[in-house]
């Protein structure tokens, strides 16, 4: 284990770790909240509670350095020099920040080594990249008339993350707002604050203006609330739930109507037709796109739709292979299974599990809390039998829950993988090209792999169809259109 995460592990335990909110001209107060380690519920620090005097105080500062212009009128060559020195020091402490997402969010420290910081890093460092490449347009006029369409930053972005990828999210959001020229505020997670933290204080570090990326902490109804219905903030990007979502598209209206990008909740199919010629070839990216990070993951495929005649081998391999999935502590590298991020979270998840019992729903594997640490641990969970009325099959679990549902036709797949509100991605295994292009094309998500697990990558946009998204996507260029307003410059050169 490196200094850097052995730091970090020893702080947590003494209760050292803190996040204040970081906005200029401002120092912290004395009100936090106590950060606490999912596997054993010990306190490893403080997260300050900011309230709408800070949220005022934050967007002030941000409007003020938005207009002074500090960042946003720097060269696009200069703004991707800063965010290059800015990656370069998250790679001298991607450990450091791996670590904090593990004590922070419960999450395995191997995927955050091997994922989550490495992905964050990677997201920075395109958009850092993509900067000046991005252009505007001349319009087609006769020769006395120059028609212009130039891209301008939106102004004041308020980015509201959720607790299940920290640091990614962070990146997800910033990296393309940032670049763009815009002024940030960063409203993390209540429950996973720490890496945000850390990362604003390295780009401050790099030379990214204090104006141009801040920090605010603490409760959703304190701080997300009022930068939604804030009438000087122009724009609100959000992942999170459908729930939430639905609200700052209210606080939009109630407000400036101000642009709102959501990243919402899934329920996303898995599609296994019966000309697959390899089961076990499938196994481990069925169980990835199932359990990785707990399940905590908004393009969880948590159903899986599997044809009749190979669900019981198929069924048979995923049981099997889950046996060497290791449930534990996340701190060890070992454990793939962390616990649920918070007891309000675990006791969500176990009340499904045991309602999906009662609903008729076979459990195949699974289906137990083991009591590890402080007993918020739900092993990976497999029911089969279930059927598009039952509340397994049709509501976002958030935890490590299979849903497995048989079909005889393509048609039918298709039918079963539709239903639902949701529509944020979807996998299918065939080894028929026709019926790959066929049901990609069919199914209603705005990701779909096929023969395999993925979200893609940071060149691809992500976001969903349904009430899994609205407004705009995350990652790739079109990411980046949507921190930007088009304006039309017609010059009558006569």
């Amino acid at each position: 284990m490196s200094v850097q995460i052995e730091n970090v592990f020893a702080k947590a335990k003494q209760g050292e770790l803190r996040a204040d909110a970081i906005i200029v001209g401002y120092t912290p107060g004395n009100q936090t909240l106590e950060a606490r380690d999912p596997f054993d519920e010990s306190v490893i620090g403080q997260v300050e509670a900011c309230t709408e005097e800070q949220v005022n105080l934050a967007v002030a500062a941000a409007r003020a350095s938005f207009e002074q212009g500090e960042w946003r009128k720097l060269a696009p060559v200069e703004r991707k020099q800063r965010m290059q020195a800015w990656v370069a020091l998250l790679e001298q402490h991607q450990e450091e920040l791996a670590a904090l997402d593990c004590v922070d969010g419960g999450k395995p420290i191997s995927e955050c080594l091997k994922t989550d910081i490495p992905e964050t890093i990677n997201t920075l460092a395109w958009y850092a990249e993509a900067v000046d490449k991005v252009f505007g347009k001349v319009a087609p006029t006769s020769d006395d008339i120059l028609g212009l369409v130039v891209n301008e930053p939106i102004g004041v972005v308020a980015a509201v993350l959720p607790w299940n990828f920290p640091a990614m999210m962070f990146a997800w959001k910033v990296g393309p707002a940032l670049v763009t020229g815009n002024s940030v505020i960063v409203k993390p997670a209540e429950q996973t604050s720490l890496s945000a933290w850390r990362m604003v204080k390295l780009a401050h570090q790099a030379g990214i203006p204090e104006g141009a990326l801040q920090l605010v902490t603490g409760l959703g109804e304190q701080t997300g609330m009022p930068l939604g219905l804030h009438p000087d903030v122009d724009m609100v990007s959000f992942t999170g739930s459908t729930e939430v979502g639905r609200l700052f598209l209210q606080y939009s209206a109630q407000s400036n109507l101000k642009e709102i990008v959501l990243e919402c909740g899934g329920k996303s199919p898995q599609l296994v037709f019966d000309d697959v010629e390899d089961l076990d070839s499938i196994v481990d990216d069925v169980l990835a796109a199932a359990f990785w990070n707990m399940g905590e993951n908004c393009s969880c495929g948590s159903r899986l739709l599997v044809q009749k005649g190979i669900k019981e081998a198929l069924l048979d391999k995923l049981c099997s292979r889950l046996e060497s999935w290791t449930v534990g502590d996340p701190k060890e590298a070992a454990t793939m299974i962390g616990p649920m991020v918070e007891p309000v979270h675990f006791n969500k998840v176990k009340a499904m599990v045991e309602q999906a019992k009662e609903q008729g729903a076979r459990l195949r594997y699974g289906g137990n809390t083991p009591a590890l640490g402080a007993g918020h641990f739900v092993e990976p969970t497999i029911f089969d039998e279930v059927s598009p009325d039952m509340t397994l099959f049709q509501d976002e679990v958030f935890g490590p829950v299979l849903a497995v549902t048989e079909f005889s036709s393509e048609e039918e797949a298709i039918a079963l993988a539709n239903n639902t509100q949701y529509g944020l991605a979807a996998s299918l295994y065939t080894s028929h090209i026709g019926r790959a292009h066929r049901v990609s094309r069919a199914l209603k998500a705005g990701t779909v792999s096929i023969n395999c697990f993925s979200e893609g990558d940071i060149t691809t946009p992500f976001g969903g169809y349904g009430q899994s998204g609205f407004g705009g996507k995350d990652n790739g260029l079109e990411a980046m259109e949507q921190y930007l307003q088009k304006k039309t410059i017609w010059y009558n050169q006569a």
